[in-house]
């Protein structure tokens, strides 16, 4: 029996496979956080779907996401990121992500994690939204604003409001499959 799920997976089966087991699922991990954030920086101006196609590539060109390597990249290393065909060759996008390591280390360095930082933003615990329909799903939220702009004091780039809503979700921040989506009692089981 087909399951019902949110319709922005389509047919894909990649964007399938992420919608039923990652797409709104908590993340309390620094490094999956990490990867998050870089790759939703990237999604910038292209689809979900580029970015799953190229998430391998991303996971090997930089140091399976790894903050405190690529924090201390350089201009020969950035050089090289440039020109690999399997990533998004953005030049602000991959020098945004080696300034976004080195303010994430500091931002660890003061939190202690992460994690305890950037949850802080909606108060430790998801918000669990009741969309009917795609349409109803915002882009941004107060919270991703707030977000957004403290990121942004902390030396981040590529954090704006919709980049910032777009992670939220991914890292399960926010519940936004529509309530007839199999993942969404499913994802809210896991508060109770």
């Amino acid at each position: 029996m087909e399951k019902n799920r949110c319709a922005w997976p389509a047919n894909d089966p990649l964007m399938i496979e992420y919608h039923d087991t990652e797409w709104g699922v908590p993340v309390h991990d620094d490094r999956k956080l990490f990867e998050f954030l870089v790759l939703d920086a990237f999604q910038a101006g292209l689809s979900w779907s580029t970015i799953l196609k190229k998430r391998e590539n991303f996971r090997k060109a930089f140091d399976n996401f790894d903050p405190g390597r690529i924090a201390q990249y350089d201009a020969v290393k950035i050089g090289e990121l440039l020109s690999d065909a399997g990533i998004i060759r953005n030049k602000a996008k991959v020098n945004a992500t080696v300034k976004n390591a080195r303010s994430f280390l500091k931002v660890q360095k003061e939190f202690g994690t992460f994690d305890a930082y950037i949850w802080q933003f909606i108060g430790g615990k998801p918000i669990i939204n009741k969309w009917k329909t795609m349409a109803e799903i915002p882009t941004k939220s107060g919270e991703a604003e707030a977000m957004s702009g403290d990121l942004k004091k902390r030396g981040f780039g590529f954090v704006g409001p919709t980049i910032c809503y777009a992670f939220m979700q991914a890292a399960g921040m926010v519940n936004d499959h529509v309530v007839d989506c199999f993942r969404y009692a499913e994802i809210n089981s896991l508060f109770r």
